[in-house]
C-alpha cells in the first residue's frame, strides 16, 4: 500500500481542441437569444398543442409520428414549469408569461449545436483528413437553414441529431471491431447505434431511411465477415446475434418503449378519443370510461346496447334508428319499402339504443342467472325507443342500389313479411363458444334469410335522413372490412318489460363493476395502426414545395414576421452551401461510375484503400442524401422545405470529402494542389459570408429596410416579406 505513495499519481487526459471549440461555437449559433421572438412561429402553433396535452396527461392523436419526440419538446416544457395553459390557435400570438419559450426551444436547440461535433467525427471516422472534418462541421455550422430550424420548437433537429448519432456509432463500431472484438468499446458503439436508430425512427418516421440504410451496411459488411475463414464458428455466430440484438431486437423494444411511456403519461381523455375503438377509449380516465364504468362485461338476451362501428370513418357513428319512414320513392325514381329508417348517427343518443331479444321469447329482460350470447347465436335488435325490429328485405338501399335496405320492420298488412333474425358472428374469437363481450368483441351481424351483413357504407343521406350515414345489408360480402365489425360500447341489464318504464331506466346507469382494461400491446397495436393509417387533410399551403424544387432551393418558407417592424424569420438555405452540395454528390456519382467501370477493365487509378474509403463515404453520405430524398417523390403529401433537411446534412458532409478526393487523386501536381486548396480557402470565406449575409432572415432580430429586404431576395421564386406603406 505504501509503495503507491511513493510515486504520483497521473492522470492524461487527450482533449481534441477543435472539437471543443465547434461544440461551443454550435452551442453559441443555436442558443443566442433563444426566446427570441417570444412569440408563436410557424409549427410551433402544430408542436405546442400537443406539449400542453402532455403537460395536462391529456390523450391526443398525431399522425405524423410516433410520439418520442413530442415527449422531448413536453420534457424541455417540464423542465420550465409549464402548465399547459396556452392556446396555440394562431401563428404570431404572443406568448403569454407562463410559457417557457427558452425551456421549450432549448432541446431542440442543442440537438442542432451537437450535429457539429457529430459530422466532425463522422468524417474522422470515415478516415479523412483533420482538414476535411473540420470543413464538414463548419458547413453544417454556417448553414442558415439548420441555424434556423434548430433555433425553434421542431423536431428536425432532434432527428438529424439521432441520424448522425446512429452513423457515427456504427462507423466507430466497425472500426473497433477490426481490432477489439467484443470488447466493451465494441459493445458500447454497437448498442448505441441501435438505440440511436430507435430514437430517430421514434421522432419521425423519416427516420426509417437512415435505419434501412445503416442495416443494409451493416449486412454486408456482415456477409463479409461470414467469408472470413479466420473466423471460428462460435464466434460467428456470436457476431451474428450480437448484430441481432443489437441493431433489431433492442430498438425494437426501445420503440415499445416509447409508446408505453406515451400511454402512462396520457391517461386522460382528450379531444381524439372518437378515433380509437371503444375499448381503447374505456381505458382512459373520465369520457367513455366514466360512461361504461360498472357495465356488465357479457351481453344477455335482454341486454340493452348501443352498437359502435369499428371503421369510424368518416367519422365513429352508432347503429340509430327513429320514427321517420323512407320516402316511398327516392328522387331517381326508385321505390323503397317505406320501413323506419336505420342510420349510423355520430352523437350519443337514446335513439341509439338497442335491446338484444331471444327470438323464442317475447321478454326484452335478462333472465335471472343472465342467458349469454355466444358466436353463432340467433338473436334479434329490437330498437328500445320504438320497438321495432331490425329487419332487411330483397329491397335496393337508398344509395347503394346494389346492396339492401337496412330498415326497422313495420306492419302495413301487406306482402313483405318480417325478415328480422340475426347471426351473430364474433371476428375477435378465440374459440366458436365464446361470449360476445362488451367493448371488447368485435361483431358481424349477419342476416339468416338472404346473408346480407349489417355495414356501414360512409354515405351521407339526403335531408329526408337528416345526413346521417347509411347502413345497408352487404349481400356479396368480398371479405372482412372494419365496417361491417361492430363493438357494444354501451351496456346495461334491461330489468323493465314494460315500455315507458324501460325508456327511463335506459337513461341510468349500471352497478355491476367489471373490468375492461387493454393490455398495452393490444393499445399499441391500435394505435400504431390509427398513426400509420390516419390521413389528414392533405391540402394545398402557401409554403408547400415539390422535392425539385429543394434541391435547388426555389422556395422557402416565412415562419414569422414582427408585428410592427420589418423583422423576419425565414427558413432558407445559404444558397453556396446547396449549390456546392449538389455539385460534390454530382462530382461523387460520376467519379464512382468511372472508376468502377475501369476497375472492371482491371484499371485502378486509385490504390484499394482508397478506393474502399471512397466506397464507404459514399455508402453513408451519399447515401444518407438518397435515402433521405428520393422517398418524398413517391409520398402523397403536403410537403415543406423542412424536409430536406436530413438529407442536406449527409450532402453537405460529403462535400469536404469530395473536396479532399479531387485535392489528393485529381490534381496531379503540388502547383494544382496549392492553387486548389487556394480556392477553397476563397470558397470557405464566401460561405461564411453568404451566412452572415442572410442571418436577418435567420434570427430575426435585425429590422430591415425594403430595399435590404429586396436585395436578399436573390431568386424571384424566393418569398420575402415586404410591408406596405
Amino acid at each position: 500500500m505504501l509503495g503507491i505513495l511513493k510515486r504520483p499519481i497521473v492522470v492524461t487526459v487527450k482533449i481534441n481542441l477543435s472539437l471543443v471549440a465547434l461544440t461551443v461555437a454550435g452551442l453559441v449559433s443555436r442558443l443566442w437569444k433563444l426566446s427570441y421572438p417570444r412569440a408563436v412561429v410557424f409549427d410551433e402553433v402544430y408542436y405546442g398543442q400537443f406539449i400542453s396535452l402532455y403537460m395536462k396527461r391529456t390523450f391526443f392523436l398525431d399522425g405524423s409520428g410516433p410520439p418520442f419526440g413530442h415527449m422531448l419538446l413536453a420534457f424541455g416544457g417540464y423542465l420550465g414549469g409549464f402548465d399547459g395553459n396556452f392556446v396555440w390557435n394562431r401563428i404570431g400570438a404572443e406568448y403569454s408569461q407562463n410559457v417557457p419559450v427558452w425551456s421549450l426551444r432549448f432541446l431542440p436547440a442543442v440537438a442542432g449545436a451537437l450535429c457539429i461535433p457529430l459530422a466532425y467525427q463522422i468524417v474522422l471516422e470515415l478516415h479523412f483528413s483533420h482538414c476535411a472534418a473540420f470543413g464538414a462541421a463548419l458547413l453544417i455550422l454556417f448553414e442558415n437553414s439548420l441555424v434556423t430550424q434548430s433555433r425553434l420548437m421542431l423536431l428536425e433537429s432532434i432527428l438529424i441529431f439521432f441520424n448522425l448519432l446512429a452513423v457515427l456509432s456504427y462507423l466507430k463500431f466497425s472500426n473497433s471491431r477490426k481490432h477489439s472484438s467484443f470488447s466493451t468499446t465494441w459493445w458500447f458503439w454497437l448498442i448505441l447505434t441501435g438505440v440511436a436508430c430507435s430514437c430517430a425512427v421514434g421522432v419521425k418516421y423519416m427516420g426509417l431511411f437512415t435505419y434501412m440504410l445503416l442495416l443494409t451496411i451493416a449486412a454486408v459488411h456482415t456477409w463479409h465477415l461470414i467469408g472470413d475463414q479466420t473466423i471460428s464458428n462460435v464466434s460467428l455466430l456470436c457476431h451474428l446475434l450480437a448484430r441481432g440484438v443489437a441493431l433489431v431486437i433492442i430498438p425494437v423494444i426501445l420503440y415499445l418503449s416509447f409508446f408505453y411511456v406515451h400511454l402512462v403519461l396520457l391517461n386522460r381523455s382528450g379531444p381524439h378519443d372518437q378515433i380509437m375503438s371503444s375499448a381503447f377509449q374505456a381505458s382512459l380516465e373520465g369520457g367513455l370510461a366514466r360512461i361504461t364504468q360498472g357495465q356488465p362485461l357479457e351481453v344477455a338476451y335482454g341486454s340493452q346496447i348501443t352498437l359502435r362501428n369499428v371503421l369510424s370513418k368518416p367519422m365513429p357513428c352508432w347503429l340509430h334508428s327513429h320514427k321517420n319512414t323512407y320516402p316511398i320513392r327516392y328522387e331517381n325514381g326508385r321505390g323503397s319499402s317505406h320501413q323506419q329508417q336505420v342510420t349510423c348517427y355520430p352523437f350519443k343518443d337514446v335513439n341509439n339504443w338497442w335491446i338484444v331479444k331471444d327470438p323464442g321469447t317475447h321478454k326484452l329482460v335478462v333472465n335471472s342467472p343472465p342467458q349469454p350470447v355466444r358466436h353463432g347465436d340467433i338473436v334479434q335488435l329490437v330498437h328500445g325507443i320504438t320497438t321495432r325490429l331490425l329487419n332487411t328485405h330483397d329491397v335496393a338501399a337508398p344509395l347503394s342500389p346494389h346492396s339492401q335496405e337496412i330498415s326497422c320492420y313495420i306492419d302495413y298488412n301487406i306482402s313483405m313479411p318480417a325478415q328480422n333474425l340475426w347471426r351473430v358472428d364474433i371476428l375477435n374469437r378465440e374459440s366458436d363458444t365464446d361470449v360476445w363481450k362488451t367493448i371488447l368483441s368485435e361483431v358481424r351481424f349477419v342476416h339468416v334469410n338472404t346473408s346480407a351483413i349489417l355495414k356501414l357504407s360512409g354515405a351521407s343521406l339526403p335531408d329526408w335522413g337528416y345526413r346521417q350515414l347509411e347502413i345497408i345489408g352487404e349481400k356479396l360480402s368480398r371479405g372482412y372490412h372494419q365496417s361491417m365489425a361492430w363493438n357494444v360500447e354501451e351496456h346495461r341489464y334491461g330489468k323493465s318489460q314494460e315500455q315507458k318504464e324501460r325508456e327511463l331506466e335506459l337513461h341510468l346507469p349500471t352497478q355491476i363493476d367489471i373490468s375492461k382494461n387493454l393490455s398495452f400491446m393490444a393499445r399499441f397495436s391500435e394505435l400504431q395502426w390509427k398513426m400509420l393509417t390516419l390521413k389528414g387533410e392533405n391540402t394545398e399551403h402557401k409554403y408547400s414545395s415539390s422535392p425539385l424544387e429543394w434541391i435547388t432551393l426555389d422556395t422557402n418558407i416565412a415562419y414569422w414576421l414582427h408585428p410592427t417592424t420589418s423583422a423576419q424569420i425565414h427558413l432558407l438555405g445559404n444558397p453556396l452551401t446547396w449549390s456546392s452540395a449538389n455539385v460534390a454528390t454530382l462530382t461523387y456519382m460520376l467519379l464512382f461510375l468511372w472508376y468502377l467501370v475501369r476497375r472492371r477493365r482491371n484499371i485502378c487509378d486509385i490504390p484499394e484503400d482508397s478506393w474502399k474509403l471512397w466506397v464507404l463515404a459514399g455508402s453513408v453520405c451519399w447515401g444518407g442524401w438518397a435515402v433521405n430524398y428520393l422517398p418524398f417523390f413517391m409520398m402523397e403529401k403536403t410537403l415543406f422545405l423542412y424536409h430536406y433537411l436530413p438529407a442536406l446534412t449527409f450532402q453537405i458532409i460529403l462535400l469536404p470529402i469530395v473536396l479532399q478526393h479531387v485535392s489528393d487523386h485529381i490534381c496531379r501536381s503540388g502547383l494544382q494542389r496549392s492553387t486548389f486548396s487556394s480556392l477553397i480557402v476563397v470558397w470557405f470565406s464566401s460561405v461564411n459570408l453568404v451566412f452572415h449575409t442572410f442571418s436577418p432572415l435567420t434570427y430575426g432580430e435585425q429590422p430591415l429596410s425594403a430595399s435590404e429586404l429586396k436585395a436578399l431576395r436573390w431568386k424571384e421564386s424566393w418569398d420575402i416579406l415586404i410591408r406596405k406603406r
